[in-house]
């Protein structure tokens, strides 16, 4: 009996993926463990294997949809089986007797009344992007299995549409709804296309970082306070470690001063739900890395607990398989504070967006040098960075926040006491 190859579901809060590549294509052999499918979920491209030899029957979601946790993906079977199942009753009577049957699943391909009581083959991503686009989807020839409109049939007649109409080479187009398509966050704002522009969807890592910062701008009434911070001892004591062999980052050190000021300051530690305050009992850092796609946040647990080589150490593994595509799930979840740095791209000062359920992100800047006058009135050139708190002033106020800067500033000049 063929089985079905399901979306999964990756993490507590993940409601669906997106269909990147299939490996497989349809009559392909299948053995047991082979990658079938490419999903990409809010974070992370995933690879979904089969859990059994055969051939793969059918593909029911086509590259660029997004389908629910649990949807229906394909199925994979014995040659010649047949799969999928009957028609949905309200279709019944309409539905010839030799019809195709339709996959009972979310993400089957979506069936629509035509004119003359013809009925339209369309995928679910088909027919959001038609209404996003204004395209009358009923006029378009399916190119899809068993002649269903997809994505790419859409966009091919958003395109020839407008030259119909207007086949000036230099005639603008408008590619803009009359309201906001269902589900997304965003107002539209009925821009209109030229000449050479191009149209893509918001999915996957982009767009969740778009609906997560969106909202966090929205909801979260911040503040961000900026202070400077001399790291002139710091390079030394960093310099002389590396020539003992012990390569460390000055981001390993921000890391570590600020697990141990969190520590020192478990009120930064809380997040609000509704009209309750939660007190976090761990220093469960994010740190954020920046990937070509977007922004992920691997979180670092228990990050007091660690001592500075442990730390960098974890900080750069989790670096790397962020930007490899290898994280798990829940190495991404959990953050109670969040350190953001854009100091290796020489940025001098930024107001960083808070990463919620946080009340506040420091932003680490780059370093510069700047002229001192020491205490016997010499001059001397000492580099320094500033650091920038942003928080949620619903949760703590400005003395709060700066009293914790200020035990991350003076950790960081002072930088044994980070060891100690």
């Amino acid at each position: 009996m063929a089985y079905e190859v399901l979306m999964p579901q990756l993490g507590l809060t993940m409601e669906e993926g997106t269909v990147s590549q299939w490996i497989k294509h349809e009559g392909d052999a299948v053995k047991a463990g082979d990658v079938v499918v490419e999903i990409t979920t809010d974070k992370l491209t995933n690879e979904i294997t089969s859990e059994q030899d055969g051939v793969l029957l059918k593909i029911v979601a086509q590259e660029g949809e997004d389908v629910p946790v649990k949807g229906l993906l394909a199925y994979i079977g014995q040659p010649g089986e047949q799969v999928g199942g009957t028609a949905p009753a309200a279709a019944a009577a309409s539905a010839s007797p030799s019809a195709e049957p339709a996959a009972a699943s979310v993400s089957a391909p979506a069936a629509a009344p035509a004119a003359g009581g013809k009925r339209i083959r369309i995928s679910p991503l088909a027919r959001k992007i038609a209404g996003q686009m204004g395209v009358d989807y009923t006029a378009v020839t399916g190119t899809g299995p068993s002649g269903r409109i997809v994505k790419r049939d859409i966009l091919a007649a958003a395109e020839a549409a407008p030259k119909a109409a207007a086949p000036a080479p230099a005639a603008r187009k408008s590619a803009a709804p009359a309201a906001a398509p269902a589900g997304t966050a965003f107002p539209v704002k009925n821009l209109e296309l030229m000449e050479g522009d191009t149209v893509e969807k918001l999915t996957g890592m982009r767009k969740v970082v778009a609906q997560r910062m969106y909202t966090s701008a929205v909801e979260i009434p911040t503040v961000t306070q900026t202070v400077k911070v001399d790291v002139t001892a710091l390079l030394a004591f960093r310099k002389k470690l590396k020539e003992e062999g012990h390569a460390f980052s000055v981001n390993d050190f921000v890391l570590k001063a600020v697990a141990k000021a969190l520590r020192r300051h478990p009120e930064i530690l809380v997040s609000l739900d509704g009209e309750q305050i939660i007190r976090r009992a761990h220093v469960n850092l994010g740190m954020a890395v920046a990937l070509d796609a977007g922004l992920i946040v691997p979180v670092i647990r228990d990050a007091d607990l660690l001592s500075l080589e442990a730390l960098s150490a974890k900080a750069k593994d989790l670096a790397e398989r962020a930007r490899a595509n290898q994280l798990g799930a829940d190495e991404y979840k959990g953050s109670t504070f969040t350190v953001s740095n854009l100091g290796m791209f020489g940025v001098e000062s930024f107001t960083p967006i808070i990463n919620q359920p946080d009340a506040a992100i420091l932003g680490v800047n780059c370093t510069e040098d700047e002229l001192v006058m020491e205490a016997d009135g010499t001059i001397a050139k000492h580099q320094v960075l500033r650091i920038s708190l942003t928080f949620d002033h619903r949760l703590l106020d400005g003395a709060v926040a700066a009293k914790f800067e200020m035990t991350v500033r003076d950790l960081l000049e002072h930088p044994m006491d980070i060891l100690l």
